[in-house]
């Protein structure tokens, strides 16, 4: 319990303090719970693409090996270093209850390869589609990791809050209410008990007073 003195001012301020703590705590306790359904859902994307990862990354591989066993290594590791491509990885930012998540879009800027047609095979080009794909996938899957991590993190801080407002501070504020509510009962009860006192004293005074006149 606080040591705040037992007035009707401190009495108004607790009753303040204790209405906005309580409040804070149910919005805290709203926000914990939004962001606890946000995180399990991106949870079980990123399982899912998790998986999705692998077997893109699978087929890409499977494409260039047999890229190679049809054209060889050299004549494959010289197309690839023909090939103009760029992957560019765009950062953006969505906010979940004020929480900065990442948002990842990768894209491809291609020109027209610089190797000859002839005696190349399809294989290559699928082995690039595939790589493209995987390439995006991860980018996703980096954006579900990350975004991961940082809900974590807040619902962890969000949790402490709630726990220190619930177990602490709403309580010592009830038990600080409780006792001010209590002394100042306890001094109107003292104050009427003399104020009756004092009447009587006054009103026997004034009695044996009139009896002296007479």
């Amino acid at each position: 319990m606080r040591g705040d003195a037992p007035t009707k001012t401190n009495l108004i301020r607790i009753r303040n303090e204790l209405k906005f703590a309580r409040l804070g705590h149910e919005l805290l306790d709203q926000k914990r719970n939004i962001l606890v359904v946000e995180l399990l859902s991106l949870v079980d994307q990123a399982t899912d693409y998790q998986e999705r990862v692998e077997q893109a990354l699978s087929r890409a591989y499977r494409s260039l090996e047999e890229a190679v066993l049809r054209m060889g290594k050299l004549r494959v590791l010289s197309l690839a270093s023909a090939t103009h491509m760029q992957a560019e990885i765009t950062l953006k930012q969505r906010r979940v209850m004020g929480v900065m998540l990442p948002v990842v879009e990768t894209g491809f800027s291609e020109h027209p390869p610089y190797y000859s047609f002839q005696g190349t095979s399809s294989v290559v080009d699928t082995a690039v589609e595939k790589f493209k794909e995987a390439l995006s996938l991860l980018g996703r899957m980096a954006e579900l990791k990350i975004s991961i991590s940082r809900l974590a993190s807040e619902v962890q801080k969000t949790i402490r809050k709630v726990n220190a407002l619930e177990k602490i501070a709403i309580p010592e504020l009830d038990e600080t209410l409780r006792h001010i509510q209590d002394r100042l009962e306890e001094s109107e009860r003292d104050m009427f008990v003399l104020m009756k006192m004092v009447k009587a004293r006054l009103e026997k005074k004034r009695g044996q007073d009139n009896g002296r006149s007479h």
